[in-house]
């Protein structure tokens, strides 16, 4: 499976949503799933995926779907 394949699976699993929610309007903001506890199984399943550990900083700033691609390029994850 490729990266951004597994990272589409894990928002789906995550949020409820189906593939085509995704992209520039799925945002903190925009979305109703994604309250702190959502946010915070994110991180997990995202860490535990690609093999990393947020900083702090990109935990609090991990707030849509594309900056969450920026941030996971940010440590060497290829999307």
């Amino acid at each position: 499976m490729k990266n951004r394949e597994k990272y589409d699976e894990i928002f789906c699993a995550v949020f409820g949503v189906k593939k085509e929610a995704l992209g520039e309007t799925f945002t903190f903001k925009e979305t109703a799933e994604w309250d702190s506890v959502a946010h915070l199984g994110l991180i997990s399943e995202l860490e535990e995926a690609f093999d990393v550990m947020f900083e702090t900083e990109d935990i609090l700033h991990y707030g849509s779907y594309l900056n969450g691609l920026n941030i996971l390029r940010k440590y060497g994850v290829h999307i």
